[in-house]
């Protein structure tokens, strides 16, 4: 990470009375970055701090101990090496996780895997507030968002994307070894990730994803703010007007933990450009599509098959 320049990303405040400057700022983030930060977003510092600790507690147990978890139905468990962000490398990524989806839904609740209490008391819970306080974080935004766009505040939930969205958190862990990614290159496939991390540097992004040589900066770690990206739906859906940015993970030999929470739309949604971002004269750039025929699309396209990989960073 040597001679990597740092990226100075537009700062949101979620709580701000102008919404309309919110907005403009969003916009211009998204056009230019396709990642911000988000403050005053309801997650304080404390539980912040308070949920990575639980983190750290379900990753440092015995790996038989995890592997009883392991993920079925996007839910659980992944070990180091299990997910290859990039199928040119011989092995997976060097980093483990924990999907815990939807709690909303009351069939996708069930699906969810959770330790013992008696293994980790207090993890179940602090997981479950974690995951509602960043959903109505995601949800704030994406009125936000729909008003940098053009939109009605209300648009997403008119669409069931922000009422009933298919949300999921995750839980990460990258040893920090020296040698290669912790997470490949790529840009997430979604709608919106907000990611936390708990302050350990590694994450740099690629303004220009067609551009070669590729440009890479870093993001620095903003105390007690909330990194947003835009991921590939929302840039389909606003014609190509938001990137969808390149990332990747870099290990810096110290142990890394982050929490992404993305926010995808139901996998009924049809995904076609907004009105507000095509015309005459740029005309929308893909046709309409299901959101799961299009995860699937991408799961082929990049795994070879529709494997459990659905998520990244």
């Amino acid at each position: 990470m040597a001679g990597t320049a740092t990226v100075n990303l537009p700062i949101i405040n979620l709580s701000s009375p102008d919404r309309l400057s919110s907005a403009n700022s969003i916009r211009q983030a998204c056009v230019e970055y396709g990642f911000f930060y988000l403050v005053n977003h309801g997650v304080d510092k404390d539980f912040m701090k308070q949920a990575f600790e639980q983190s750290a507690k379900f990753f440092s147990l015995p790996i038989e101990d995890k592997i009883k978890l392991n993920r079925k139905e996007y839910r659980g468990y992944t070990p180091l090496y299990a997910e290859k962000l990039d199928p040119s490398l011989s092995k997976g990524d060097p980093k483990e996780s924990y999907y815990i989806g939807s709690l909303e839904d009351t069939t996708s609740v069930r699906l969810n895997q959770w330790p013992s209490d008696k293994l980790l008391p207090n993890w179940k819970p602090t997981m479950e507030s974690l995951f509602w306080k960043t959903l109505s974080a995601g949800k704030e935004l994406l009125s936000l968002i729909a008003l940098s766009l053009n939109l009605d505040e209300d648009y997403f939930q008119k669409i069931s994307a922000s009422n009933k969205p298919d949300a999921f958190l995750r839980l990460l862990r990258y040893p920090g070894e020296l040698g290669c990614c912790g997470a490949s290159a790529h840009s997430d496939y979604g709608m919106i990730t907000l990611l936390i991390t708990n302050g350990v540097p590694g994450l740099q992004i690629c303004k220009e994803k067609l551009k070669q040589p590729q440009v890479w900066e870093d993001v620095s770690h903003v105390e007690g703010a909330i990194i947003v990206n835009i991921g590939d739906i929302m840039e389909r859906w606003t014609n190509c007007v938001y990137q969808s940015t390149l990332h990747r993970v870099m290990p810096t030999g110290k142990e890394r933990y982050s929490v992404a929470f993305y926010m995808d739309p139901p996998s009924d949604c049809i995904v076609k450009c907004f009105e507000s971002c095509c015309s005459e004269s740029s005309p929308p750039r893909f046709p309409p599509i299901r959101s799961a025929d299009y995860f699937n699309e991408r799961f082929k396209l990049i795994y070879g098959s529709e494997k459990d990989l659905k998520w990244s960073l």
